[in-house]
């Protein structure tokens, strides 16, 4: 309670004092069009970024636009339109005066990303403090292979895939998992359990997602002290992000087919604005059946998932409210080896509903104040022939405020209050830990300085947990999390970032209560109700350089881990499964990623990416941690010529030789994929077609952080296809 009344105090004043008046002429305007590079013609509902201030508006029917009230400095504008590689400039605005901009988009190999992630407003990927990848949908197009979100990110430099079959898989990040990396829908937590079970899965619906962020260093902030990995943030409703008005009407539909494993599935979604007013919904589907391998069927590895999502705003010059509500529900076999063996179905179901909004005009010091409201009813159940066996609940509220400054001279930043109410319990065979619920406040704040030639972020975030079990001991954890980094350009169009970061992180709830069979895991797992809070002092060295024919980043990180909390075997055995303990000792992850564009010759582009991740316990070198990501490559080609895109691609694994205690070897791999997409821009309407095919040799290989990896290898060769249609 004492955080929420420091909360208030810090709110209060802001909240309550008047506008001051504007003082004519000591503000500019940015104005201008955005057109199709191919037609000439103008792009209506396109999106217009003026960063650093995070401000998006859109065009009209006339393609044209306007940003007033811009304070006098130096700004990068962005215009984006899907599908289509967004376009960027950057400006000087002066008091008085009017900057006229022109843009014109195309289908383009290097793109310009943008993250709202890592700032908690819209940004420029390359103005980034932190480590960002940003993939929109039409990068994600190639990649619709699944119902859930592993599989959406797999390969990425630096992201990896955890799982127990197509349905359960999620994102590793940084060879880190379960509660050390957070994922987020629309900058809200999901209310899952992804993050406490291997075959427990981060359900998606790829074709409703509009750009999956990935965010590693200091933003981690933000968003919560179980986030030392990183954050994970799919985007699904731009009216969350976008506080003002979208005129007319916006249609989507998405259609999908594939072989392999009988893949097929659509989507469709609406949206109309009317003045301040905008109504909006969405809703799809899609299926799996048991995937081929070099080897045959994987038994049990089918999915199906439905989704719906209906919603409504207003977007007024002082106050924007939008309300929705989403249902998501999934089904997923566990793969099993044989016949012979139980074929357990999950069945996941998940209601959310949201109210979020923004308080504008404030005053002098406030750009605006955003408030968010989110209620998660999340349950699944186990089924062995057809008989429910363990079921799980988990009832989540998360609620936070975050003022946006004003840029005062050379300050910029933002700071707010966040708080979680958890309801967790399980009924059945696998209930391996009591009724808990779980309270979290946190307040926190983030601060920008910008120099001619250099930028400093710092920021700092202190939070309290406290689990409240029926029948075991409560805890409490209160810790701080700080952060500090240096923005640095270096030579023409390269720029050097260094970061550092102390975290702190709160045992999880199974770390802390699990006590039983937990065949999810693989384990018999013993939790520790007196663990410690666990913290980490992390660092950063980044160097980017982003040219119109060549585009790269390298990154290389460390992190000493005090009091990690880890599995650790006992060499016992119960219930036919290995016996675990959660314990806690010293530990170090070091690793790096990277990854270039080059234009090798006219529409012709050389991409490649790397990245090795080494981690294992400090007090003992010989014992390496469990499923840490080989190190591995991608080189591809990208050819564009008008709307046609043709990418080649190779990704190629090392075997990965250093296994905990219980994990075995996995061999090095090679596998080549090939995908193909046209785009058809006009006005109005862009459609798109694609043509994805993987594993083109029909490899056999193995994901190394895979549960089922002895028996279950990865999907062999097949070919999706694809289409988009788009009105605007």
């Amino acid at each position: 309670m004492h955080l929420l009344a420091a909360s208030l105090l810090l709110f209060a004043p802001h909240l309550i004092a008047e506008e001051a008046p504007p003082v004519i002429g000591s503000t500019g305007v940015v104005a201008g069009v955005v057109t199709l590079a191919a037609t000439g013609t103008p792009v209506h509902n396109a999106s217009v970024l003026i960063s650093p201030l995070g401000r998006t508006v859109s065009t009209n029917a006339t393609g044209e636009f306007t940003i007033a009230n811009v304070p006098p400095g130096a700004y990068t504008v962005m215009a984006h339109m899907h599908a289509l590689a967004d376009a960027r400039q950057a400006i000087t605005v002066t008091a008085g005066a009017t900057a006229t901009l022109r843009f014109a988009l195309q289908v383009s190999a290097l793109r310009e990303s943008i993250t709202v992630t890592a700032t908690g407003t819209e940004t420029p990927v390359s103005d980034a403090f932190q480590t960002v990848t940003s993939l929109d949908a039409y990068q994600l197009a190639g990649k619709s292979s699944s119902t859930s979100l592993g599989d959406l990110l797999d390969n990425e430099a630096g992201i990896a895939k955890r799982s127990f079959g197509p349905g359960t898989s999620r994102p590793v990040v940084r060879g880190f998992d379960g509660d050390r990396v957070l994922i987020l829908q629309d900058g809200a937590r999901t209310g899952t359990l992804s993050s406490q079970s291997g075959d427990h899965g981060e359900p998606v619906d790829s074709s409703n997602v509009e750009r999956v962020e990935v965010v590693r260093g200091p933003a981690t902030l933000l968003y919560g002290s179980n986030a030392i990995g990183g954050v994970v943030n799919v985007l699904t409703d731009h009216h969350i992000i976008n506080q003002h008005p979208h005129e007319g009407l916006h249609l989507t539909l998405n259609g999908l087919g594939g072989t392999g494993n009988s893949q097929g599935g659509g989507s469709g979604a609406f949206e109309y604005g009317k003045n301040d007013w905008i109504f909006y919904g969405s809703g799809g589907g899609m299926r799996t059946s048991d995937y081929n391998t070099p080897l045959g069927k994987v038994l049990n590895s089918a999915t199906e998932m439905t989704d719906y999502k209906v919603g409504a705003g207003r977007f007024g010059e002082k106050l924007s409210v939008n309300a929705n509500f989403q249902n998501f529900e999934t089904t997923y076999g566990i793969p099993a080896a044989s016949t012979d063996e139980e074929m357990p179905i999950l069945n996941m179901r998940r209601n959310s509903a949201r109210l979020n909004g923004a308080l504008k005009q404030l005053g002098s010091f406030a750009e605006q104040v955003q408030f968010d409201l989110n209620y998660s009813d999340y349950e699944h159940k186990e089924l062995v022939d057809g008989m429910v066996g363990t079921q799980f609940f988990n009832k989540q509220f998360t609620y936070n405020g975050v003022v946006n400054q004003k840029k005062f001279k050379r300050l910029t930043g933002s700071y707010g209050f966040w708080g979680l109410h958890r309801d967790y319990n399980t009924v059945g065979e696998e209930a391996i830990a009591p009724p808990v619920k779980q309270n979290a406040l946190a307040v926190f704040g983030m601060e920008e300085l910008t120099f001619e030639r250099i930028r400093f972020q710092f920021g700092g975030r202190l939070e309290r947990n406290a689990y409240n079990p029926i029948g075991a001991p409560s805890r409490s954890f209160t810790g701080l999390s700080a952060s500090a980094g240096v923005f640095l350009p270096t030579w023409k169009d390269g720029t050097l970032v260094v970061n550092y970061m102390h975290s702190y992180r709160a045992p999880g709830l199974e770390e802390l209560y699990n006590i039983g069979p937990h065949p999810g895991n693989l384990a018999y797992e013993i939790g520790d109700p007196n663990l410690k809070r666990e913290k980490s002092d992390g660092a950063e060295v980044s160097l980017r350089h982003q040219a119109l024919r060549f585009k790269a980043e390298a990154n290389l990180f460390a992190y000493q881990m005090h009091d990690f909390v880890y599995f650790s075997p006992t060499g016992e055995e119960e219930d036919s499964l290995p016996v675990f303990e959660y314990k806690q000792a010293d530990s170090r992850y070091l690793g790096g990623e990277a990854r270039a564009q080059f234009k090798l010759a006219g529409p012709l582009w050389l991409n490649t990416g790397f990245d090795l991740v080494n981690a294992r316990l400090s007090t003992d070198s010989r014992f390496y941690l469990p499923r840490i990501p080989p190190a591995r490559g991608r080189v591809g080609l990208d050819f564009l010529w008008k709307g046609l895109n043709l990418r080649p691609e190779a990704v190629i694994a090392n075997q990965q030789g250093k296994v905990a205690p219980n994990e075995t070897r996995t061999a090095g791999y090679a596998v080549f994929h090939l995908n193909a997409s046209y785009t058809i821009a006009r006005q109005h309407i862009m459609q798109t077609f694609t043509v994805n095919t993987f594993n083109l040799g029909d490899r056999l290989y193995r994901n190394h952080l895979s549960f089922i990896k002895d028996f279950a290898p990865e999907i062999g060769r097949g070919v999706r296809f694809g289409y988009t249609f788009q009105w605007f």
